[in-house]
């Protein structure tokens, strides 16, 4: 019997699955995250390793008639870094590399024309055009953009909050939640606060890590917070519009699939927000993205 291996490898977690030729999974493994570009090449290169050999050895797949035939990775970060690693491998069957985007697009289209918004940490769209043929927009990084995502949400949370601390905005609860972030005290003001973002070397974890908090705040009713999360949101629902109208330029666009994956655009109060100014139906997506990995292996025997 034929076995495949499916991987999503992101910044937070690597997980894997083996499933056997009717598409069924046999083994799982969860790993740390890989993503090159947050923890070096050589480590991603030894937690996808590590995580490959741990899949197969808890298969047990040992008799002559067994064997992994194909590898799917499905990975964030540098493209070039993930080829040549898949070339690099032996004993995991046939292996290929791909962007981390094609498993939820996956979930959202179920394989047919459609696309996908996806808000993590980063954010993207991913489509599928008439053709067949995979579009990818956005995901530019958080030094450049990435509306709706974790880090441009958080971004923005610091940015009013700031402005509130110097005194030139009404107070909110943000202005408490920024100054708690950064734990240099109650009596931090805005000079110091921002000396703090400036001068630390990592200061886009410390970003990004404020979106569940404000996600928090607007679940509460904070007005400010919620303002901040949909407008936000909206920038990254314009981006998907315009590939929209490119990709399906003779289809009416209220029968374009379309999907919401990552916690912040599923979050209610922001799918119902975006709802009204889609000119698709925007379906919040509940699994997980290893499921669009299953189902890609399924419908792509090797």
């Amino acid at each position: 019997m034929n076995f495949q291996i499916g991987v999503d490898g992101g910044g937070t977690k690597t997980e894997c699955i083996l499933v056997d030729a009717q598409g069924a999974v046999v083994a799982r493994h969860l790993g740390p995250g890989c993503n090159p570009s947050i923890v070096g090449p050589e480590q991603a290169r030894l937690i996808i390793t590590d995580a490959l050999c741990a899949l197969r050895d808890q298969s047990k797949i040992q008799n002559q008639k067994s064997k992994i035939s194909a590898t799917r990775l499905f990975m964030a970060g540098a493209a070039g870094f993930w080829q040549e690693l898949a070339e690099s491998l032996a004993d995991f069957g046939h292996l290929r590399a791909d962007a981390d985007s094609l498993p939820v697009l996956e979930l959202a289209t179920d394989g047919k024309p459609g696309l996908v918004l996806h808000a993590g940490t980063g954010s993207f769209v991913a489509a599928r055009g008439p053709d067949g043929a995979v579009h990818y927009a956005g995901g530019i990084g958080w030094r450049f953009g990435d509306s709706g995502s974790g880090y441009e949400l958080g971004r923005r949370a610091v940015a009013r909050g700031l402005l509130e601390l110097q005194g030139w905005q009404p107070p909110t609860r943000l202005a408490t939640l920024v100054r708690d972030c950064t734990q240099l005290g109650a009596e931090a003001d805005a000079g110091a606060i921002t000396r703090l973002f400036y001068q630390h070397p990592e200061p886009n974890w410390i970003v990004a890590g404020l979106a569940p908090a404000v996600m928090r705040l607007a679940a509460e009713g904070d007005n400010t917070a919620l303002t901040l999360a949909v407008d936000s949101a909206a920038e990254l629902l314009a981006l998907a519009m315009r590939v929209a109208a490119k990709l399906f330029p003779n289809t009416p666009l209220d029968t374009v699939r379309a999907g919401l994956s990552g916690a912040l655009l599923t979050h209610p109060a922001i799918a119902a927000a975006l709802a009204p100014r889609a000119p698709f139906g925007l379906t919040p997506i509940t699994e997980a993205p290893i499921e669009g990995v299953r189902r890609i292996l399924a419908r792509e025997p090797a």
